[in-house]
């Protein structure tokens, strides 16, 4: 557990609030991409925080309520589908990022970033699988991860019923493509993306 403090000690000697930031939902066909920033107290460490993908829903639900108790401040930021159709989702990850470190309480001096460049103006270094190496992005991909999950799980699937949205969280699962097929793309379906898998499916459109 140690190993994932690296980045963040090797900063806390110069600065104070240290946020990690992550985002999920990038690779999917349906919904926002949602980002989190999280700033975690300096020297503490979390018990089983990690990449949010290696985690079981359990998991990361119980986490999700232990980061949200021991941080010192979280922000949540969304980019929707029209904004990823329109400016590709590359860019729509960072926005969500960027809108994520806005809505912190507290202002961050130093950012580590998974992978990714923050268009703000704050010191930050962008860390190759970041989600796995670094306990304040472990953290902010929990955050992000669960927040988008219950979206899926709640309005979203609420929303469009048929889609199967709670049980595939809107990527291109068998089930999911089988519905798009069967019943074409809602309003929150990404048509930049469900053009490159269904090219020739012209009834998409």
């Amino acid at each position: 557990m140690d190993d994932l403090l690296v980045y963040e000690k090797e900063y806390w000697s110069s600065h104070r609030y240290i946020a990690g930031i992550d985002e999920v939902g990038r690779g999917c066909l349906f919904g926002d991409v949602v980002a989190a920033a999280v700033i975690l107290p300096q020297d503490l460490l979390l018990e089983d925080v990690d990449d949010s993908k290696k985690l079981s829903p359990k998991k990361r639900e119980k986490l999700y309520d232990l980061i949200m108790e021991k941080a010192i401040a979280v922000g949540i930021g969304y980019a929707d589908t029209a904004t990823i159709d329109r400016i590709n989702i590359k860019q729509a990850s960072r926005l969500a990022m960027k809108r994520a470190v806005e809505q912190l309480d507290v202002a961050p001096d130093f950012l580590l970033v998974d992978a990714e460049k923050v268009d703000v103006g704050i010191p930050q270094l962008a860390v190759i699988k970041g989600d796995a190496t670094s306990q304040s992005i472990a953290a902010a991909s929990i955050i992000a991860k669960v927040t988008r999950d219950r979206l899926c799980q709640g309005e979203w699937d609420a929303r469009y019923p048929e889609y199967g949205i709670a049980v595939h969280k809107g990527y291109a699962t068998k089930l999911h493509r089988e519905q798009l097929q069967a019943l074409g793309p809602t309003p929150m379906h990404r048509k930049s993306f469900l053009g490159k898998l269904f090219a020739e499916e012209q009834t998409l459109f």
